[in-house]
């Protein structure tokens, strides 16, 4: 078993800070992602689009960039027409494409005390590769075996392409997330467990967060647990939550405070005043996160914010 590459800053009492929504930055760089592959389809047809998007988020001061396999999926691809180990291939290069902005970023500020920089290789859930907003409903349906099914092979293809750590986000059952642990735990690489939330004391399918969150307690793989894809606003109550059923570090990467609707593809305002700034980001750190970050519509901009903002001041 690999440890924790984040372990060093976190004992030193850092407060991580990671990328934002890699889909919003590809959009601003002028991306279309209106095809059901997402972002997986740019690692076959704009790679250097990725890395741009990767560069900017390092640039703008986050350690750590997850890696654009959110969606790439063997069954999504094949519905493409594209072969297993082609697929196989383009999950690979998400890996590298985030890995050559690392290098790149580093070659930028030779000499200077950048600190070390990471890559997490992300891994959707089952409802991404639907692509009709089912990671935020969850109740597929299917058995924990099923999803084991389903994700065994490209967990298998992320955990040997040289990525730091996996990211398993946006789960939204409990299910699914007691397949990944059994897979990462298989794998031997340090991983995370972050979960699409409803509310602050459910997970998008409606199970209690507390259950979800407790899974990972028994696994030696799985460094970190918590919540990405959720509105801000409940962010201080889902931490709570998570700190009393569970001892690993507690990761956080909301949106930006906006509702996605899946029919109209589109945006729509969420709560008032909400939103991921450096006020907001103090009292998940205050609650007890320990490594921050954006999701979809969070920008460079913002984490550039969160980056610059001393929220490891008064960390509890």
């Amino acid at each position: 078993m690999r440890p924790d590459p984040l372990a060093p800053l976190l004992a030193a009492g850092a407060v991580v800070i990671i990328d934002g929504g890699l889909g919003t930055q590809l959009e601003a760089q002028g991306a279309d992602l209106s095809d059901p592959l997402w972002s997986a389809r740019l690692l076959r047809d704009a790679p250097g689009g990725i890395v741009a998007a990767h560069l900017a988020y390092y640039r703008a001061g986050a350690r750590l960039a997850i890696t654009a396999s959110y969606q790439a999926t063997f069954a999504g691809y094949a519905a493409r027409g594209i072969a297993r180990d082609d697929a196989a291939n383009l999950m690979r290069r998400s890996v590298r494409l985030a890995s050559a902005a690392r290098e790149r970023h580093l070659a930028e500020r030779a000499g200077g005390d950048v600190g070390p920089l990471f890559v997490g290789a992300s891994v959707g859930p089952y409802g991404a590769m639907l692509a009709d907003g089912s990671e935020f409903r969850g109740r597929y349906g299917l058995t924990v075996e099923a999803l084991r099914d389903f994700h065994r092979e490209r967990m298998e293809v992320l955990a040997d392409a040289g990525a730091d750590l996996l990211v398993c986000e946006t789960i939204p059952e409990v299910e699914e997330a007691a397949a990944l642990v059994d897979l990462v735990d298989d794998a031997g690489v340090p991983a995370w467990l972050v979960f699409s939330c409803a509310d602050g004391a459910r997970l998008a399918s409606g199970a209690p967060v507390e259950e979800a969150f407790a899974l990972a307690e028994g696994s030696g793989a799985v460094v970190g647990v918590g919540v990405n894809c959720t509105l801000p606003v409940h962010l201080p109550e889902l931490i709570a939550r998570a700190a009393a059923v569970s001892s690993k570090t507690i990761v956080v990467y909301p949106n930006s405070g906006e509702r996605w609707d899946a029919t109209a593809r589109g945006w729509v305002p969420g709560p008032p005043g909400t939103g991921v700034d450096p006020p907001a980001a103090r009292r998940w750190v205050d609650a007890g996160a320990r490594i921050v970050g954006g999701c979809c519509r969070v920008t460079p901009s913002m984490i550039a914010e969160l980056s610059t903002a001393d929220l490891a001041r008064d960390r509890p």
